[in-house]
Parts: C-alpha cells; structure tokens; sequence
C-alpha cells in the first residue's frame, strides 16, 4: 500500500514537472512590434505588419503551452534614442520576450545590442543591413525577409548584366543606405562594372534637385537609388521632371516594395526592376495569405509584413517545441527548425541567425499589362537562398559561447 502512494506521488510530481517546463514562463507570451507607423517608412511596414503579426497569432491559434498570446507595439519613429526606451521598458517592465520587425538598421541595430544584453529574442524583418548578421551578430538575433546583400544580387546583378556598367548612388545618409551602396558597389566591380559617383540625402528627404543633377552629370549609365519608402518614391517622380530616364539613364530602385509601387502607381513605376523576398501572386499558398490580409488592410502585403507574418510565426513553433519561452531554448529551435509557411518554403536559418529565403527579381508591368487590382509584378528571375545571402562563415559574425 505504502509503495502504492509513493509511487502515485511520484507519477504526480513528474507530471506536475513537465506541466510547469512546458508552460511560459510568466504565464503569457508577448511580443513587441516596434518599427515606424507614421514617418518615411510608414506604408513599407508600419501598421500593416502589425496587422501581420496578429495573423501569425490567430493562426497557431492563439495560445502557446496552453499560456496567452500577446502582441503589443509602438511607432519608433526611426529614432535609435527613441526605439532603445521602448526596448528597455518592454524587455524590463512589460515582460515582452521577443522583439520583432525594427524598420530602418540604425534602429535594428540598437535593439539587437539591447536585446543581446537582456539575452532576449529580436527578429528583424524591416531593416536591411548585413551588420546585424556580420560583426554585430547577435546569439539571440535574427534577420528574416532580406538584406543588403540579396538586393545587390538581385537588383544589381540584374542591371550590370544587361549592360549597366557605370553607377551613381544617390544614397540614404544612415547605416541602411552605406550597407546598400557598398555591397552594390562590390557587385557591379566585381562583375566588370564602375562607380562614378555617390551622393547622401537626408532621411525623409523632400528636394532631390540637387542629387539628380549631379546624377545626371556623372555620365552614369544607372542611377542607384540606396534608399527606400517615400524617400525612393520621391526621388522617383522627380527624376520623371528632370527626364534622367528619358535621356537614357536607368533609374535602379535598390530598395523597393509592392507597398511603394503602389503608392507611386504603375504609370510612374513601370519598368522599374526590383528585388523582394515575397510576392503575393507567387502561388497558391501566397495569394491566399495576401488575400485574408487584403481583407484586413486593405491592401496586399510586401516582403515585410508577410515577412513578419512568418518571424512571428516561426517563434511561436519554436517556443512550442522548446517547450518553454526561455530565450536559449527557443533560439537553439529557430536555429534548428525548417522555415515553412506562406512567406517562404524550406527557408533555413545560418548560426549567425541569417534566415535564408529564395527572392524574387522582379519587374514593374505596364499598365496596361495588369490583369486585375495589385498586379504589379513580372517575376524576372528566382534567386535561391543560398545565392541571395552571404555565405554566414564570411559574414564576419563571430559569436563566441
């Protein structure tokens, strides 16, 4: 009898164990969306990503070892001072244990130091420099939806390629438009071609006169374009008034999105050639994904709202496999698990937290081309992971246990 309890004890203090690992830790899940919902970069993800974010969520159902899922978020304001308070008071007060999509890299970059320091989770889906996957790695950091790198491939090899061998960068003065520039730079060399000629423009620049006529004069045969959002949008419509495309140069959108053509319109945009990590109208699984989405926003989704549908998604799976939301736990699963959902199919993550995801050269259809409401894109060429991204062993990332 007495060996009969002893043991039912035991029986229910195992249980009663393995209940308590595989459950979260403070009895909730929350994951913060912090990026910019009101400046330059606002329609590149903004709300819209977070619209994405809450998809991932109602998707996996909702809950997460039996605990609650939260998403909260706040508009950095592509302010690093602003984006680290944020960081800080989430990850130290408000029990937010994974942070996620930070647009623009000066603040991406900032949030993956603190998150470092906290031994938390980021995934960064919004901002593009390889910085955060090279020399300022992190063990607990990962880049989904594209980089620097895959834009120089894709765009840039596209163009020299077809003879674009002479560059002048008008570039974004921040650490974003530096990254594009130079692995851009190394790209069109490396493939026979040269640079010209650089100019840097202010974040949320409104008057471009001055870059396009030194454009203009550098006897550039492309014009790269190393910025994004309303800024590339800006500098697009005005090289229309100055004629740059009508003389013969070609305008090269290194950072470009469905969300920008959109708002550009297909009269202004046609011909463009761009690079994304995700289009809409690329199969079954993604026109249904853009479809519900369409039905919350209004819109379809660009590279980086599917993308942070698919991070969030992702850190779910991992923390359910983990068993639990300790950070070493689930970014030893983000490292090991294969990537497959609406955003990418068999994407796989580097040890310095490099998702590897095939992209898509792309080209902007007339307009008398388009079939039906946000058909937009020619899809060019697809460019596997593995030739899109840096080799993760020459990234620079030295992640030392």
């Amino acid at each position: 009898m007495r060996g009969t309890i002893i043991a039912s004890m035991a029986a229910l203090f195992a249980s009663t164990s393995i209940a308590l690992a595989a459950s979260a830790s403070d009895g909730k899940v929350k994951i913060g969306i912090l990026n910019d919902q009101s400046g330059v970069y606002a329609d590149f993800g903004g709300k819209g990503s977070v619209e994405a974010a809450k998809m991932a969520v109602e998707d996996f159902g909702g809950k997460v070892l039996d605990s609650p899922i939260e998403i909260v978020d706040a508009d950095h304001q592509n302010k690093p001072d602003i984006a680290s308070n944020i960081a800080r008071q989430w990850f130290d007060t408000n029990q937010v244990d994974a942070i996620m999509e930070l647009t623009t890299s000066s603040v991406a970059l900032a949030v993956q130091a603190i998150a470092k320091e906290k031994k938390k989770i980021d995934i960064v889906t919004g901002a593009a420099t390889t910085e955060l996957t090279g020399k300022q790695c992190s063990p607990y950091g990962f880049h989904w939806a594209y980089d620097t790198h895959a834009l120089a491939v894709g765009t840039g090899g596209a163009l020299v390629k077809q003879g674009g061998k002479k560059w002048f960068f008008l570039t974004a003065d921040y650490a974003f438009g530096y990254s594009l520039e130079q692995q851009t730079s190394d790209f069109v060399k490396a493939n026979g071609g040269e640079v010209v000629g650089s100019v840097r423009h202010p974040l949320s620049n409104a008057d471009y006169s001055s870059f396009l006529l030194q454009a203009q004069s550098s006897g550039a045969n492309v014009v790269g374009l190393a910025n994004a959002g309303a800024d590339t949008q800006n500098a697009i419509k005005q090289a229309a008034e100055f004629g740059i495309t009508q003389s013969g140069q070609r305008l090269a959108a290194l950072l470009f999105t469905l969300a920008e053509v959109h708002g550009l319109g297909l009269e202004a945009a046609q011909g463009l050639t761009l690079t994304e990590g995700f289009y809409w109208d690329r199969d079954d699984k993604s026109r249904e994904f853009g479809e519900r989405y369409m039905k919350r926003t209004g819109k379809m989704p660009n590279m980086i709202q599917a993308g942070t549908y698919s991070a969030v998604l992702q850190y779910l799976k991992a923390v359910q496999k983990a068993g639990t939301d300790e950070t070493e736990a689930v970014a030893k699963q983000l490292h090991e698990m294969p990537v497959n959902d609406a955003f990418t199919a068999n994407g796989t993550v580097g040890p310095n937290g490099r998702m590897f995801n095939d992209m898509y050269l792309l080209e902007v259809k007339k307009p008398g081309d388009s079939k039906k409401p946000w058909d937009y894109f020619n899809v060019l060429a697809t460019i596997p992971g593995k030739q899109a991204y840096l080799d993760p062993a020459k990234s620079g990332c030295n992640l030392v246990k």
